[in-house]
């Protein structure tokens, strides 16, 4: 009875698991062919909650990377500007059009044969590592002015590591609590 009790509830856990992968996409019944749209656009960690408008959501989630540039990149130079006002380049040298344009397209880019890093002073997006600290960065990069020591009380987010230390071989993710 026990055996066939964990062969139940492990058959079950396996349909809800299955279930809810396929219940996560969401049939677009205008789109020919039965093809499935995109609901989440977050190649950069807080642009999209930061820069994207509740009411452009769901248009930034489902625009195509190579046309977020031209679609979004004027709304998120003018929340830049709202947002520190007195923006004139970063720590990147980047302006604000210049700056915007780059984080409109949410993608994340990854070099394959240097450092592998979302900025570390010298390299500027090229990938991510787990200890990367990205929020501390993007404030730094909005609020930090051209050398990063302008507002100082905005340029981080004052959690400097994880909780737990990240595994040295694979998943590399820290254990759970």
């Amino acid at each position: 009875m026990y055996i066939m009790k964990n062969i139940f509830q492990s058959g079950l856990f396996v349909l809800l698991a299955i279930s809810a992968l396929f219940s996560a996409c969401d049939k677009d019944d205008d789109v020919p062919n039965d093809r499935y749209m995109q609901e989440d656009q977050m190649g950069r960690p807080a642009i999209n909650t930061v820069f994207v408008s509740a009411a452009d959501k769901d248009a930034f989630n489902t625009t195509i990377p190579s046309q977020q540039n031209s679609a979004f990149a004027a709304k998120f130079q003018q929340a830049l500007l709202t947002l520190n006002p007195g923006y004139t380049t970063n720590a990147l040298g980047l302006d604000a059009a210049t700056f915007t344009g780059v984080l409109a397209t949410d993608v994340l880019t990854v070099s394959t044969t240097g450092t592998t890093t979302f900025f570390d002073g010298m390299n500027v997006l090229t990938g991510r590592r787990l200890s990367d600290d990205v929020i501390s960065v993007e404030l730094l990069l909005l609020f930090g002015g051209a050398d990063g020591t302008a507002n100082p009380q905005l340029t981080d987010d004052n959690v400097d590591s994880n909780d737990k230390a990240f595994l040295n071989t694979f998943p590399y993710l820290a254990s759970p609590h």
